[in-house]
């Protein structure tokens, strides 16, 4: 998953959680609040029942205060202004039929729903009813006693809840919304630093970063840089020792075919003129038939070790490339190959650009890589047609392009992971130049390709 949304998940989640103790919050303070409606509501209405008891006792002044009780004319109009919606006023001591004079509660809010009041009514009880008096320094004056109506105070609570909700909902699709884009914005830089790593794992590791405003990411920029120039660097030592081991290696094949051309060369002729000597002299005796015969069989067994030794001769010694040229050593090559095998498989050369500059390391590692391709095509595959593509390739690639395909199966994997000398010693020329090997099914066989920079 990616870290932008697995950073907005987050987000999400902890919104979703402030959405919920805001609700929660609101909910207690919704209560609180006709509480605190029921208070001020007897509050009011023992100050003005106040005045009123005072004014009818000045007025009245024959009457003692126990005549003034219940005080009259204190139900209306303006008396009812004082009284919160939700919440019912009662005069203590009351009269006779006397109701609570209540606020207006229809249209206060919405019906809340059923599980909501059973919540409310088990986790956060009931309303308690506020009792004031009416005067502080006459007791016998009464008394004004405020309760919150239930069902009306449900109603104000759930609309005050929604009221509150709706708001910090609004807020919190805001603040998600605004905090995702800034979290995608600072996390942009990124997938450049993510494809600098994905350059790297194809062998560009000098890739060049730009400065992120960001302190982490300018820190991760610059640790990806330094990682690269240290790889690049790794990898060019790595060439130089490897290009350096080719030549000790190729030195040592000249010293070894120099030493096998004059040890076994004149070794393997000295036997057969020997032999030849032998086979001759035994003709001439009839009685020694056996001898010339083996003398003959002698001859031939060193005919056939000097014929292999000199295959493993023109191994070892410089190919022909440098001395011919790429596509004349090509041609030899395959006309040696064919010359071997009249019969099967066909082997098809197909030369594409101008050779004619290709000279050098560049063309040795290209006549090894044929080379080493053929000769394990023929002889460990059942091909029938091999074909061997050289391609040189301009413009920004500048490089040479070896590719021998066959039809002989196989499978690319195993032979990928092959620990042959052969295809180690080829994926080590052409790694030294800076080029790359692979090996791949073809449409009915393997394709071995090698590509091979021209400026190495």
């Amino acid at each position: 998953m990616r870290l932008v949304l697995q950073l907005v998940a987050r987000l999400l989640v902890i919104v979703i959680l402030c959405l919920g103790g805001a609700t929660v919050w609101a909910t207690i303070d919704a209560y609180q609040s006709v509480d605190r409606a029921t208070a001020a509501s007897a509050e009011r209405v023992s100050q003005a029942l106040e005045a009123l008891y005072w004014r009818e006792l000045l007025l009245r002044g024959n009457r003692t205060r126990e005549h003034l009780l219940p005080l009259p004319e204190w139900r209306t109009t303006q008396t009812m202004s004082l009284i919160s919606p939700g919440v019912c006023v009662q005069f203590e001591p009351k009269g006779e039929f006397e109701n609570p004079l209540c606020g207006q509660s229809k249209g206060i809010g919405a019906s809340p729903p059923h599980w909501f009041a059973a919540a409310v009514e088990t986790f956060l009880g009931g309303h308690a009813a506020v009792a004031r008096p009416i005067s502080a320094r006459s007791v016998t004056a009464g008394t004004v006693s405020a309760i919150a109506d239930p069902d009306a105070a449900i109603s104000l609570a759930w609309q005050h809840i929604l009221d509150n909700v709706h708001v910090a909902l609004l807020m919190a699709v805001a603040i998600a919304l605004l905090a995702s884009l800034a979290i995608a914005h600072a996390l942009a830089p990124a997938q450049s630093i993510v494809a600098a790593l994905q350059r790297m794992a194809h062998g560009q590791y000098r890739t060049s970063l730009p400065r992120f405003r960001s302190m982490e990411l300018a820190m991760i920029g610059q640790a990806v840089s330094e990682l690269g120039d240290r790889l690049a660097q790794a990898r060019e030592e790595r060439a130089l020792l490897t290009r350096r081991l080719l030549e000790i290696r190729s030195d040592e094949r000249r010293v070894l075919a120099r030493e096998l051309h004059d040890e076994f060369g004149q070794n393997l002729s000295a036997i057969l003129a020997f032999a030849n000597t032998i086979e001759a002299a035994s003709a001439k005796q009839q009685d020694r038939g056996d001898v010339a015969q083996d003398a003959r069989m002698i001859s031939q067994a060193t005919l056939h070790i000097m014929a292999c030794l000199r295959g493993t001769l023109n191994r070892l010694r410089h190919p022909p490339a440098e001395e011919l040229g790429l596509e004349a050593s090509l041609i030899n090559l395959v006309d040696s190959w064919r010359s071997q095998n009249a019969t099967q498989p066909m082997i098809q050369l197909d030369l594409k650009g101008d050779f004619a500059d290709v000279r050098g390391t560049v063309a040795a590692t290209a006549y090894r890589v044929a080379q080493e391709c053929l000769t394990n095509s023929l002889r460990h595959g059942a091909a029938r047609e091999i074909v061997l593509r050289i391609e040189r390739r301009t413009g920004v690639e500048n490089a040479l392009l070896v590719r021998v395909e066959d039809d002989g199966g196989g499978d690319a994997a195993k032979v990928a992971q092959s620990a042959g000398f052969g295809l180690i010693g080829v994926r080590e020329r052409v790694t030294a130049l800076g080029g790359s090997l692979s090996i791949a099914r073809a449409r009915r066989g393997l394709s071995v390709a090698a590509m091979i920079p021209l400026a190495a």
